[in-house]
């Protein structure tokens, strides 16, 4: 993900001290059921497309843009999937964040997948039984929630700091880190 400029002048003031942001993840379908995924150009790894909310955008309005500026599709949000407070993440570059990730569902609405920004490598639709080897635990779990339909949100739980609750009738999450390898 690139960078937004209200980051790096933040980041002119802070250096690389931790920094508290919102995030976005889109699981995007489309009219058959396949989830929509790119390969990052920063770590060549398929993740699902996600971004930092611009200052007073919504969450909803940001999955939908962050699409469409990383694959040409359009979007709409359907509803919420997930928000879940990640782990601080270090970037090769020294600079120490930490994302409250807003996960929507959405559904594809227009346009053709292909990559249209230099964020990714490739983009492609995927059936959710032929998933590209090496989505972290982050990405398919959100997945897997996503296609679940519209239950409630999932959400950690309030508690005293004890591992992070599962989904009914999944395991936790061993891979944390958000699908990200840039600095923020």
């Amino acid at each position: 993900m690139t960078t937004p400029r209200f980051i790096r002048d933040l980041r002119r003031s802070i250096g690389h001290d931790l920094l508290f942001l919102p995030g976005v993840s889109a699981v995007v379908f489309d009219g058959e059921g396949r989830v929509l995924l790119g390969r990052r150009a920063d770590n060549g790894r398929w993740a699902l497309i996600a971004g930092i909310p611009e200052p007073g955008e919504q969450p909803a309005q940001a999955a939908a843009r962050e699409v469409l500026e990383e694959t040409a599709v359009h979007c709409e949000p359907e509803h919420v999937v997930l928000v879940e407070t990640l782990d601080p993440v270090r970037y090769p570059n020294g600079d120490r964040c930490q994302f409250v990730d807003v996960t929507l569902r959405c559904r594809a609405t227009g346009g053709e997948a292909r990559v249209n920004d230099d964020e990714s490598l490739e983009v492609g639709w995927f059936a959710l039984d032929a998933l590209p080897p090496g989505l972290t635990d982050h990405a398919m779990r959100r997945i897997t929630l996503a296609a679940a339909g519209g239950g409630p949100a999932w959400f950690r739980p309030h508690d005293d700091g004890a591992a992070p609750a599962a989904p009914a009738g999944e395991p936790p999450a061993t891979d944390p880190a958000p699908d990200a390898s840039v600095g923020a």
